[in-house]
This record gives C-alpha cells, sequence and structure tokens, in this order.
C-alpha cells in the first residue's frame, strides 16, 4: 500500500486508490506539509486535495513527458471539438 506522500510536485501518475477501483491520471501541483492539490482527469478535470497519508492502493506508473504529450493531444482531441465552420491554417 502506498500514500499521496510518494507522489512528487509537476508529476503526472497513473494510480489506482482501491484494489478494484478504476486506473486514475492525476497530476500533482501543490504539496504542503500535509496535503497534496491534484488534478484528476476523467471527462473533465477535477481539483482535489488529499493528505500525504491518504493511501493510494497501487502507483501504476509515473508517465515520461513523451507519454504526457501523447495523451495531451488525445484528450484535447476527443474534448474539445472545432465547429465545421473553424478554418484550420
Amino acid at each position: 500500500m502506498y500514500s499521496y506522500a510518494l507522489l512528487e510536485a509537476g508529476c503526472y501518475y497513473l494510480i489506482q486508490e482501491e484494489e478494484d477501483s478504476l486506473i486514475s491520471l492525476v497530476k500533482i501541483s501543490v504539496v504542503s506539509d500535509h496535503c497534496v492539490f491534484m488534478s484528476r482527469y476523467t471527462n473533465e478535470e477535477e481539483l482535489e486535495w488529499k493528505r500525504k497519508s491518504d493511501p493510494i492502493h497501487d502507483i501504476i506508473e509515473l508517465l515520461s513527458d513523451d507519454k504526457v504529450q501523447d495523451w495531451q493531444v488525445a484528450y484535447n482531441s476527443t474534448f474539445f471539438f472545432k465547429s465545421e465552420d473553424d478554418e484550420y491554417e
């Protein structure tokens, strides 16, 4: 069992909070003395605070910069569409 205390600011992680839960992508933005402020990415970005002592069942992966860029392209193309009238340069 892991905890949020192991996660570093500015990094993206794939985690599983409970054994049977879905995998979540999180980005740690701020680390304080007792908590972390993070973004959780689902259909939209969710912002939340977690105690450093809160359990994480598994830290599956720290995403590399290349993988973060690949994910951002896929995420943005899925959730932010241009209208047919928009022109591309």
